[in-house]
């Protein structure tokens, strides 16, 4: 598989980009060496930028949070999370899986991912027992973001009650910092395990690309997906028939070290059924 050791050559054959937030971006504390200087480039060359992000929470929050960081709206023409995408199933209540949900929720996950049902009728209960759904945005900083087992008493409650799941963010895990963390789609494997019923919204299913190629708004040839995940962000590229590069940045840094080879990543590909174009050293110009 080749190497890019830049994003220059990917902005002379594509005019679309779709970047994944946490592990290409940002490293969940600041963003990684060259990415304002590389984003600043790709725009000056005219180039449209979207983020697809499986954040757990609203797209304003996620914007706020990019600023914070020194990454400004400019830089990118729209944010689209998986936390927005569910805020808006739950809203609208369309979808048939969504259709037959009640309205109280058990949350397992930090306050700060809330805004996901914020100015929604979705008032939270206390007990499983109390709730008509489980809404799950992943672990809180109490009972732990490193292992399922302290959540086992809490899933098999919900499960007890036979309550579906709602799981904002497929992701299994992230890197913050170096440290590898638990993500929501932790708590739905485990969840399955136990017989109950999940709805995963985000990446790789192709329900989340809708906006984001109705924002890009321009053939799929000349669109490319650049993720660090292979079951969630090449994945979903390849279900809407766009390009895929592999950033070995973020959790691909973390399993397959600094300086993977060309053939380990070919390998690895295979394992994990993606074929992307190429990967991408880190994104820099």
């Amino acid at each position: 598989m080749k190497i890019l050791e830049s994003v220059a050559p990917l902005a002379e054959s594509h005019d679309g980009f779709i970047l994944d937030i946490w592990g290409v971006l940002h490293d969940g504390e600041k963003p990684y060496p060259g990415v304002p200087e590389a984003l600043r480039e790709l725009r000056a060359r005219g180039k449209r930028i979207v983020l697809l992000s499986n954040a757990p929470r609203r797209a304003w929050t996620v914007g706020a949070a990019l600023a914070e960081m020194g990454l400004e709206p400019a830089l990118f023409d729209r944010i689209v999370t998986s936390g927005e995408v569910a805020w808006t199933l739950l809203r609208d209540r369309a979808h048939p899986w969504f259709a037959r949900l009640g309205k109280r929720a058990f949350h397992i996950g930090p306050e700060r991912d809330l805004s996901v049902i914020e100015e929604l009728d979705v008032p939270l209960a206390e007990r499983p027992e109390e709730a008509d759904f489980v809404l799950n945005t992943g672990p809180d900083f109490k009972h732990g973001r490193q292992s399922v087992e302290p959540y086992q008493p809490m899933l098999e409650a919900c499960a007890a009650a036979k309550l579906p799941m709602v799981c904002t963010n497929p992701d299994r895990a992230v890197m913050v910092g170096g440290q590898r963390l638990i993500c929501a789609g932790a708590f739905a494997d485990r969840y399955l395990e136990l017989g109950g019923d999940v709805m995963e919204i985000g990446k790789p299913d192709a329900m989340v690309y809708e906006t984001v190629l109705a924002a890009l708004a321009m053939p799929a040839e000349r669109i490319v997906a650049i993720g660090d995940t292979p079951h969630t962000d090449l994945a979903g590229a390849a279900a809407v028939g766009i390009d895929a590069v592999w950033a070995l940045t973020g959790l691909a840094g973390d399993n397959l070290g600094p300086d993977p080879s060309p053939a380990l990543l070919q390998s690895e590909a295979e394992r994990e059924g993606v074929k992307p174009v190429a990967a991408l050293r880190s994104l820099r110009w």
